[in-house]
């Protein structure tokens, strides 16, 4: 215990340390000799994002594109922006009943509707620095992948309660306002929200490849809270907040008070980014069947040239007094999710260990290959239901048949190593090979 606390106190006094360094450089840049906004390193399309990891970007244009349906609508003169994706996918498996703890294709040799999304978008103008700009933000899912993004409190009773194949989410829920005059641009974020830390992110749109890391699938997903994102100079952002807990609204009745503090730095060039701390921090129960996960993260980014670049992230998890499989579904049991019910009691710390890597090259302005190597250590079977060692290996390749149009077949072979131990299809093998491949239609 007392060696988790000090890498908490080291890592915490690191961070803060880069926000006085950081501060104190701002303090020194006159207003308008800091870059409102750096070039994206990344093409876009092909690759999902532009950018570097940690966002939102103080001093970018965040506006959404005006996809076809609210063409269709007429409404193109306007800022706010309505659309939406539609995400069928189909896998075969080497496993009968269920590819878990692989996600998001739970189902194993089937075809299902991962996502219908919906967003509705207005983003405040961060680029200019003469007034305060407020907006918001609105998305809702239906399918099979609300069972990673369920917030206990929001509907949560279809996963939780009844272990319904499909299901609605309201995933994200929050107001913006922006303040240009504090530091050098200050955004405040209110509401439910995307947890700041990961490479990999909840909507299919937003994704290298189409299944996800282990490591990922079962790390936070989403907050509800207040987070404010402070630019500090032309290569510095520094995220802060205080949320309930991951996964749960705050009347929920196991919302816990948790702090947020992150911070991101790119290179002048833009060739390299790092992006990290502290994900969330509190007393770290788990409370009343569900988890309470403390998180520090680090992500590094880094591009080689026009062609090649790669994404790195490490994370370490803990809790108190947890269940073995995490928060608890106690609805029936099916075949693609039989362990449902309380797990037993771990005494004491429970943690995880996890590290990912993409790597990307772009072949044409419509196709890209992804590499992603990952491995998860659930020690006390807390993340998985199963105490051991997991490693995957995913070969993807990414083809755009318009811009509102693609698909990403991908090849995966995963393991766990400790003797004895079979967590694949419901606790029947030591491995799995699984071919995937979704579609993505935006509207």
């Amino acid at each position: 215990m007392k060696k988790y606390l000090f890498i908490l106190t080291l890592l915490s006094a690191t961070t803060f340390r880069v926000f006085s360094q950081a501060a104190n450089n701002a303090v020194t840049i006159q207003k308008d000799t800091v870059k409102r906004s750096l070039p994206s390193p990344l093409d876009s399309p092909p690759f999902p994002t532009g950018d570097w990891d940690g966002g939102p970007l103080v001093g970018s244009d965040a506006a959404a594109p005006i996809y076809p349906l609210q063409k269709a609508l007429g409404l193109t003169k306007t800022k706010f922006r309505f659309y939406g994706w539609i995400d069928p996918g189909a896998n075969i498996s080497s496993s009968k009943n269920s590819n878990a703890p692989t996600s998001y294709n739970l189902i194993p040799n089937s075809v299902v509707l991962d996502q219908i999304g919906l967003k509705f978008d207005l983003q405040p103008n961060t680029v200019q620095t003469d007034h305060v700009s407020a907006g918001f933000l609105v998305t809702t899912i239906f399918g099979t992948d609300y069972r990673y993004t369920t917030g206990k409190g929001y509907f949560s009773n279809q996963l939780l309660g009844n272990n319904n194949k499909y299901g609605f989410d309201p995933a994200e829920i929050y107001g913006l306002i922006y303040f240009p005059k504090i530091a050098d641009g200050m955004l405040l974020k209110v509401g439910r929200f995307i947890s700041p830390a990961d490479i990999e992110a909840q909507w299919a749109t937003d994704n290298y490849l189409y299944s996800h890391s282990l490591m990922f699938t079962v790390d936070p997903y989403t907050f509800t809270g207040v987070q404010a994102t402070f630019k500090l100079g032309s290569y510095w952002q520094l995220e802060a907040g205080v949320h309930a807990g991951n996964d749960m609204a705050p009347w929920s009745g196991s919302a816990q008070i948790n702090g947020l503090l992150m911070a991101r730095w790119v290179s002048k060039d833009n060739n390299n980014s790092l992006y990290g701390g502290i994900n969330s921090l509190g007393n770290g129960d788990y409370t009343r069947q569900h988890d309470n996960l403390q998180m520090v993260v680090a992500t590094w980014g880094h591009k080689f040239d026009e062609t090649f670049h790669m994404m790195t992230e490490m994370y370490y998890m803990w809790q108190y007094h947890a269940l073995t499989g995490g928060t608890v579904i106690n609805g029936p049991a099916q075949p693609f999710l039989t362990g449902v019910g309380p797990g037993t009691l771990i005494p004491g710390t429970e943690n995880a260990i996890g590290f990912v890597n993409y790597f990307q090259a772009k072949f044409s302005a419509t196709d890209y290959l992804s590499i992603r190597t990952d491995f998860l250590n659930d020690p006390q079977a807390g993340r998985t239901g199963f105490a051991t060692w997991y490693s995957s290996h995913t070969i993807g390749f990414v083809h755009y048949f318009t811009p509102y149009i693609r698909i990403r077949p991908e090849i995966r072979y995963e393991r766990a190593y400790a003797d004895g131990v079979t967590p694949y299809d419901n606790g029947t093998k030591k491995d799995q090979y699984t071919a995937a491949m979704d579609l993505i239609v935006r509207f």
